[in-house]
């Protein structure tokens, strides 16, 4: 108890002096994104082509994780009413996109921005994201839950079928080598939030290909391939129980 108590206290710290770190960097720039007729999504630039170059050092990740698992957990599975994303045995290359991404500036994050700029240099960002991809798979993702979840699976099942399976993979892995995420066993909630905001043109540093996928998807439809990506086994080690 006492050690669980003083992990917590611990982790109250890092946060507290994270965020001490970004105010006094100030706040987020705002980098030209989706908007601009001149943004490549998987533009390799800046600190984002040096960290994906290197080699992460997963020990030393796991220390610089510290400032990350005060929202998405020491297990990396993130919060299942989907407030944070699920991490473990997430691509390196999405990892990296989306922490340089927003301390770029290009993707809108003002809960995370804190903790991306608390890390130092493009070598922590291959870290962490080295440490993260080794996590074992939580067993317990965030899914839907309304009694006709099985219908919502199956409509979800078709629609991903005709068109998410060409960049996201069969079963939902994904691709590492164009930065594609997995999304299969992602929270629920987490999913249908961001595919909302990226059908609505609201997440800056999405995929313009996707956007053009499901701006005609209602939100009925979004809930349905949510509630398929979201049963899907993703794709690693997994947890024991």
């Amino acid at each position: 108890m006492k050690a669980s108590l003083l992990s917590v206290a611990l982790l109250g710290a890092v946060s507290v002096a994270a965020i001490s770190v970004s105010f006094a960097r100030g706040p987020a720039p705002k980098a030209a994104g989706i908007e601009s007729k001149g943004y490549t999504w998987n533009a390799q630039e800046g600190e984002k082509t040096e960290a994906l170059r290197l080699k992460g050092n997963k020990k030393n990740g796991e220390e610089a994780y510290e400032v990350c698992s005060a929202c998405h957990l020491p297990s990396g599975g993130g919060r299942p009413d989907g407030t944070f994303p699920q991490l473990a045995g997430q691509h390196t290359t999405a990892l990296i996109k989306q922490m340089a991404d927003t301390r770029a500036g290009l993707r809108d994050n003002p809960t995370m921005y804190p903790f991306a700029v608390a890390l130092s240099d493009p070598q922590e960002l291959a870290d962490v994201a080295a440490y993260i991809e080794s996590l074992c798979i939580p067993l317990n993702n965030g899914k839907y839950e309304g009694a006709d979840a099985s219908v919502q699976i199956l409509k979800g099942k078709d629609l991903y079928e005709k068109q998410c399976l060409e960049c996201h993979g069969k079963n939902g892995e994904g691709n590492k080598e164009k930065f594609y995420p997995v999304i299969a066993g992602q929270h629920y909630e987490y999913l249908v939030r961001q595919m909302t905001i990226i059908r609505d043109g609201n997440r800056r540093n999405a995929s313009p290909e996707m956007v053009e996928v499901i701006k005609p998807y209602t939100d009925e439809m979004l809930v349905a391939i949510s509630a398929y990506q979201a049963s899907l086994k993703m794709p690693g080690a997994m947890c024991k129980k």
